[in-house]
């Protein structure tokens, strides 16, 4: 007995959704994404929507029935509006210039850091203090903007680094004087 997830996933028009034994592919006006299917998981694919099924209800199936309903919805989200995360650069001097190599950072060293974008990432510098990571791959685009935060987080005496956009940053009291 297969139990039916409350939610389909709804598919916009012009995205394909194939399954390929134990690999889901989805392909959309912006790309291709792939991931794989939990064993015992089933997917069916309708004109408009994508029904996923477990077989029972033990807590093992009903976990990995919502991941994957998720993950193919972040696939689906993906190949059709793609993601975005905006990061800021923030303190005096500290700057971000898109060159033919991939991104340089000022960020207060003796040296730019050069950031590639690996593949499926793009990057748009909206301003020196500004940047978006964008990509098909809601995970990948995570990781980058993680990357890139690592390079510079933000210190907690003058906030300076490079932080996600509306990130609050908490704030110390440095030293008083006695």
């Amino acid at each position: 007995m297969s139990r039916i997830g409350k939610k389909p996933i709804r598919m916009p028009e012009g995205v394909k959704v194939t399954l390929d034994g134990s690999e889901v592919v989805v392909e959309g006006p912006k790309g291709r994404c792939s991931g794989k299917i939990f064993p015992g998981i089933e997917i069916d694919v309708g004109d408009r929507e994508i029904q996923v099924k477990r077989p029972s209800d033990s807590a093992k199936f009903r976990s990995m029935h919502g991941l994957t309903r998720s993950l193919i919805a972040n696939m689906v989200e993906g190949v059709t509006r793609g993601f975005e995360k905006e990061m800021e650069i923030v303190g005096v001097g500290y700057r971000v210039e898109a060159k033919a190599d991939g991104l340089h950072f000022q960020l207060g060293l003796a040296h730019p850091v050069v950031f590639q974008a690996p593949e499926g990432i793009e990057f748009e510098v909206v301003n020196p203090t500004h940047l978006k990571v964008k990509g098909i791959d809601k995970e990948l685009v995570g990781r980058v903007a993680d990357r890139i935060r690592k390079l510079r987080p933000p210190e907690p005496y003058k906030g300076k680094g490079i932080r996600y956009k509306g990130e609050y940053v908490r704030r110390k009291a440095g030293k008083t004087a006695m």
